[in-house]
């Protein structure tokens, strides 16, 4: 057994409920689809969202959605995509696939998602390709209470009250997609736009700047250098990818050497956000501006035979521990992580999601978040902690990987990964003063490959974990290879 202590005394931080939060761009079949159908659809629909898209995700407390994007939100034009249907402009959507954009699903679309999903929205602005007005102008139309054009311009398309919007990010991936700019004229656009996103009446925005791609430290030593008092978030863009950019591995028929070097690259996040952290530490040593980690995930070749411009991949119990991996690192790193946005939420990368007309299946990724959902806005347990070691030939990296929170009544839950594909884990952790009954939840199965499908749609779902025993203070406990546990102490 190896020991695990957990300190039940003052929680270290508050785990933000924003840390599982989502994305939907307009990419392959997430919103058309996966989340827009239409009103004259016969799949069932409330207002054009598919109803079983929308109970399904609301299950899992769904705090925050990012949209339009991505690479699309620095070529979308929002005035494009309001008024009568019929009358809104098409477009070719040149990042992702070269099909048409109709517009049909636009920002009153996106409000009703998110009022359907009793979520807070996350608008991403346009500045590789749009101006400071229409941004400002953007703002103005959801926010303005009173008169003016824009509130007009809403009132005219059906929507008298303003909506409450917080999140506002100004541009995506401006050092790539978003205007390939070096991080010096970036600094000074975000400056100029977002003077000009204005909070209107009490609606307060929390304006996020476009941040680094993965390990440029430069990026973030800039923009919290010229622009950090202008902000209150700095996004993070890191996705896991086997193989290399240029040559990714597909999804499925994966050995184990393929299952350790996405264990070993999904652990990197750590060090990627306890770096960017001490560069924004030096800056913002009250930790006022929050890192956004607003793109995450899995990425694999797309599934032959469909467009490779719609990254659509199936999602296996790999993909699961990959989630489970992040989740524990960003509630660990919550003092300095606001918000985790997980790519995408429906049929695109590492989806919760995977629609074909009307079937709907859940994927183990899915599973995951709901598991792991006890988590939100709960206070963070400090955990004293060596991992035993994960060996695969000549390289080790830490077997399992474990965050724990305490909720307002007490209960103590705990998220457990272990990433060995061949091994049991077996741990003894101490919880000094608590007292209780303990249950759990498993996501594991003998198939590393293992992925549900529309004919077996769940050969991966959770089951009650027995394999844990509290006794004298002390949580005994047994996990199963290649499997995350969630386990609850009352």
């Amino acid at each position: 057994m190896t020991a695990v202590k957990i300190n039940t005394g003052e929680g270290a931080s508050r785990i933000s409920r924003h840390l599982y939060g989502h994305f939907a761009e307009h990419l392959g079949r997430c919103i058309y689809e996966g989340l827009w159908v239409g009103k004259d659809s016969p799949i069932p629909n409330t207002d054009g969202i598919r109803d079983d898209v929308v109970a399904a995700l609301k299950k899992l407390d769904i705090p925050v959605l990012r949209w339009p994007g991505g690479c699309f939100a620095d070529e979308y034009h929002w005035k494009d995509g309001i008024g009568r249907p019929e009358s809104r402009k098409r477009m070719i959507n040149t990042h992702w696939g070269g099909v048409v954009e109709n517009n049909h699903f636009g920002t009153h679309e996106f409000f009703r998602l998110c009022e359907l999903l009793e979520c807070e929205p996350y608008i991403c602005g346009n500045v590789g390709s749009g101006t400071v007005q229409e941004m400002s102008e953007w703002v103005e139309y959801m926010t303005f209470d009173g008169e003016s054009p824009m509130a007009n311009w809403r009132a005219v398309n059906g929507r008298e009250e303003p909506w409450k919007l917080k999140y506002f990010g100004v541009g995506n991936e401006n050092w790539g997609c978003g205007g390939n700019m070096r991080p010096e004229y970036y600094a000074d656009l975000y400056r100029r736009y977002q003077t000009y996103a204005r909070n209107y009446g009490d609606n307060k925005l929390y304006r996020i700047a476009g941040g680094a791609n993965v390990d440029d430290y430069n990026w973030t030593e800039v923009l919290m250098r010229e622009a950090g008092r202008f902000m209150d978030g700095l996004s993070l863009h890191s996705y896991t990818i086997p193989g290399s950019w240029e040559e990714k591995r597909y999804a499925l028929g994966f050995d184990t050497a393929e299952w350790f070097e996405t264990m070993k690259k999904s652990l990197h996040m750590d060090e990627l956000i306890t770096r960017h952290s001490a560069i924004m530490d030096k800056y913002d040593p009250e930790k006022r501006v929050g890192l956004i980690i607003d793109e995450w995930g899995t990425w694999f070749l797309t599934e032959p035979g469909t467009n490779p411009g719609f990254l659509y991949q199936q999602n296996t119990l790999r993909d699961a521990l990959v989630a489970g991996i992040h989740l524990n690192i960003f509630q660990n790193h919550s003092s300095r992580v606001h918000m985790a946005n997980l790519a995408q939420m429906v049929n695109v990368l590492q989806a919760l999601i995977l629609t074909e007309g009307e079937q709907m299946l859940l994927t183990p990724t899915y599973h995951v978040f709901e598991m792991y959902k006890v988590h939100q806005d709960n206070e963070l347990l400090a955990i004293d902690f060596t991992s035993p070691g994960y060996a695969y030939g000549e390289e080790l990296i830490p077997q399992v990987s474990v965050s724990a929170s305490r909720d307002e009544a007490g209960i103590i839950y705990i998220s457990l990964c272990n990433m060995s594909h061949a091994d049991e884990a077996g741990l003894a952790i101490e919880l000094a003063g608590a007292a209780g009954e303990v249950s759990g939840k498993l996501l594991t199965h003998s198939d590393l490959n293992a992925h549900n499908t529309f004919g077996q749609p769940e050969a991966v779902a959770p089951v009650a974990f027995g394999g844990a025993s509290f006794k004298d203070g002390v949580l005994e406990c047994r996990l199963p290879p290649a499997s995350v546990v969630v386990l609850t102490l009352r």
